[in-house]
């Protein structure tokens, strides 16, 4: 027998209250914010680079698809297929390719399936630095990662490194003020959680670290491929040298700079800064040290992998505790539990069981 209507309306009246929990009518609770599904779909982002990518969507073990040695020399670029031989690079996914595929997954913390799905393709095609993942061995327990050698600044701790522009290399439609509020506010991040101090110079050839937008083949063997693809590069210590790709449509504030292309400049310098101090690319999609940043994105916020990579290098600063910023996510996530059990109270599913059994 059918359930009647006011059974239905019944049912229907408490689903509504638990999904709109009482509350006070000036101010509403906020909703459970669940983290977004991994994209099924390839999302290329205008990348004009590696647009092309995409024709190997579903391509496993045994395939033929015209064009994949440029995708094999990705993966050498950036550390996931070691190839003997440039002038012999076939279009053939081998066990090789299968094994850099299988290595590129675990290291980014995509779906592990040897095959070139959706979400592997969508990843590869995404802007990103230039400097190559170091592919850890999986069963180390922490996710950050360090240069071969683990380099680092070795001068006495508490330590200060200056930073200056290249006169030379810059971007004209930013200013130059602009510029440096954003490097300054970067390095202050990184300062706030080490004992490492960061301080403007204008003396360029003296400075510690040099920053400066470039294009193309720029002199130092890791040329830039235009709008987006790669992104900026940095090198580990104690090198100091800091380029960005000029072509790239550099933004300081979104709500100013429209193009959909637009790349926001403190998230790529303060990940650059990262390396700059020693550390790799992490596993933590979170972090700031992982590797890509998709157009129109701000990351900034650096998450405990980057402090306790960071901190391990060089200490941590005096003034900063690592356990505040535990609490403050605990808190977060103990309201959020709250809001949780409230909106699904004992009485509310009382109430729907005893409503929806005698609809039946």
């Amino acid at each position: 027998m059918l359930p009647s209507l006011p059974c239905y309306l019944s049912t229907f009246l408490v689903l509504f209250l638990l999904q709109n929990p009482p509350c006070n009518a000036s101010r509403r609770t906020p909703g459970l914010v669940l983290s977004p599904p991994m994209e099924t779909t390839i999302q290329d982002n205008n990348n004009y680079t590696w647009h092309n990518f995409k024709t190997f969507l579903n391509a496993k073990m045994g395939s033929h698809v015209s064009g994949m040695s440029e995708l094999k020399r990705y993966f050498h670029h950036f550390g996931y297929l070691q190839l003997r031989d440039f002038n012999n690079i076939t279009d053939n996914f081998d066990s090789r390719f299968e094994a850099a595929v299988f290595r590129y997954q675990a290291k980014l913390a995509l779906p592990v399936t040897g095959k070139l799905d959706s979400h592997t393709l969508s990843q590869i095609m995404a802007p990103r630095c230039g400097v190559p993942d170091t592919v850890r061995k999986l069963h180390a327990k922490r996710s950050y990662v360090y240069f071969p050698g683990k380099p680092r600044w070795t001068r006495s701790i508490p330590m200060t490194l200056t930073y200056a522009f290249s006169p030379e290399n810059l971007i004209s439609y930013l200013s130059l003020s602009a510029i440096k509020n954003v490097f300054k506010s970067a390095f202050g991040r990184w300062g706030s959680v080490i004992p490492v101090t960061f301080m403007e110079t204008d003396d360029y050839g003296s400075a510690d670290i040099k920053i400066g937008f470039y294009s193309g083949d720029h002199g130092d063997g890791e040329p830039f491929d235009g709008v987006l693809g790669v992104l900026a590069h940095s090198f580990s210590p104690e090198s100091g040298r800091f380029h960005l790709d000029a072509s790239e449509t550099w933004a300081v504030e979104f709500e100013i700079e429209k193009s959909k292309v637009a790349i926001d400049l403190e998230s790529v310098a303060i990940h650059e800064i990262g390396h700059l101090l020693g550390l790799a690319h992490s596993s933590v999609r979170e972090a700031v040290m992982y590797p890509s940043l998709k157009p129109r994105k701000k990351k900034v916020d650096l998450s405990v992998d980057d402090i306790q990579g960071v901190q391990a290098l060089y200490g941590s600063n005096p003034n900063f505790t690592l356990g505040s910023l535990l609490e403050s996510d605990i808190s977060t996530n103990q309201a959020v539990h709250q809001r949780v059990e409230h909106s699904l109270s004992p009485s509310l599913l009382t109430a729907l069981i005893l409503m929806f059994s005698s609809c039946m």
